[in-house]
């Protein structure tokens, strides 16, 4: 990648989050509150997502971002009732507010209910999106599927206008409609599927890892156009990945999940600048600086904990480079600071001194 090119992107990106945060309302479109999910076996159910709680705000850009097997997926796959047995919510509650209209709480909701609400209320890009589109269907006819299943009444030629609205949006011509999947570049897939996911101007957006299989500078334009789209329409997102660092560009806030539980959730300037749990700036500290000369990077030790065995007090202990006795033993607590909460005894510690 040239100079040229990184500078090309880093204006796209610059130029998506103007305004970014006076977008963000403060009414919440989503509250999840103490959110249990378990995987059900014969030997019992494994927890991987522990009472997670949060609160996203209208128009906002959450980043969710963890190790693999920290229980970002499964979080996702429950807060848009996708999850499949044996994944179970076993307890608390996911308050999905649409605009104008009294909060509906997602989890006892039936198929048909939710099925009301999928694409026209809330939408979700899967990861490996790319593959997400059928392959023996031209680009055309799966949009209008989408668009005449959701909206009552609209005929195909309304159908096709509105697809080239929404190809329009991220950059793509009007004729690829005729394509075929297999006839267009990953980029051009992964951001046909964004499309779709906005083809009945959803006011929330879910999406999982959106960028995994596009190089670097794709993966940026994506972003940009996606944060585009969100300041002109409104809609509120999720994004969920692995690269904190991705994240510190793009979201409002971040949250940070280890073993299944948000150890800290916060602003993405103070998760960048002071992040307040051991875990996040073991994560900050693994990637190299976004605007910085190169600098030795520090990873984190050991691997996740097995979530049918977490270990006692706090699960991240046995690898945090500043446990101290009683981590082994003491539950930590959520402590709140002026820009982000984190769970970690340390904390409290610090405050006490």
């Amino acid at each position: 990648m040239t100079a040229d090119t990184r500078a090309d992107a880093d204006r796209l990106v610059a130029a998506a989050r103007a305004g970014q945060d006076e977008q963000a309302q403060a009414d919440p479109v989503l509250d999840v509150r103490d959110l249990t999910v378990s995987y059900i076996g014969p030997d019992g159910g494994t927890v991987a997502c522990r009472d997670v709680s949060f609160q996203l705000g209208r128009g906002e850009v959450l980043g969710i971002a963890g190790e693999s097997g920290s229980g970002k997926s499964t979080l996702i796959t429950a807060l848009t009732r996708l999850q499949r047995p044996p994944a179970t919510t076993t307890a608390g509650s996911i308050v999905f507010h649409p605009a104008g209209r009294p909060g509906i709480d997602l989890v006892p909701l039936g198929a048909r209910a939710l099925r009301k609400l999928r694409w026209t209320s809330m939408s979700i890009v899967l990861q490996s999106a790319m593959d997400a589109l059928n392959p023996v269907m031209r680009l055309g006819d799966q949009f209008a599927d989408v668009l005449r299943t959701h909206n009552r009444g609209m005929d195909r030629a309304a159908a096709r206008t509105r697809t080239t609205e929404l190809l329009g949006m991220v950059g793509i011509s009007a004729d690829r409609a005729r394509s075929f999947p297999h006839e267009m570049s990953g980029g051009m897939r992964q951001r046909a599927t964004i499309a779709l996911a906005l083809a009945c101007s959803p006011q929330l957006v879910v999406m999982d890892e959106p960028t995994t299989a596009v190089d670097v500078v794709m993966q940026r334009q994506i972003l940009a156009q996606v944060l585009r789209l969100r300041r002109e329409l409104g809609f509120a997102v999720i994004i969920v990945t692995h690269d904190l660092s991705l994240l510190l560009e793009v979201a409002d806030r971040i949250a940070i999940m280890y073993a299944g539980r948000i150890v800290e959730i916060g602003s993405a300037r103070a998760l960048y600048r002071s992040p307040a749990h051991p875990y996040t700036r073991g994560l900050r500290d693994s990637f190299p600086p976004l605007h910085a000369p190169l600098t030795t990077l520090h990873g984190i030790p050991g691997t996740p904990p097995d979530l049918r065995r977490l270990p006692s007090g706090c699960p991240f202990h046995p690898r945090c480079p500043v446990a101290v006795d009683a981590c082994s033993t003491t539950p930590p607590p959520l402590v709140s600071l002026p820009e982000q909460a984190a769970e970690c005894l340390l904390l409290t510690n610090e405050e006490a001194s």
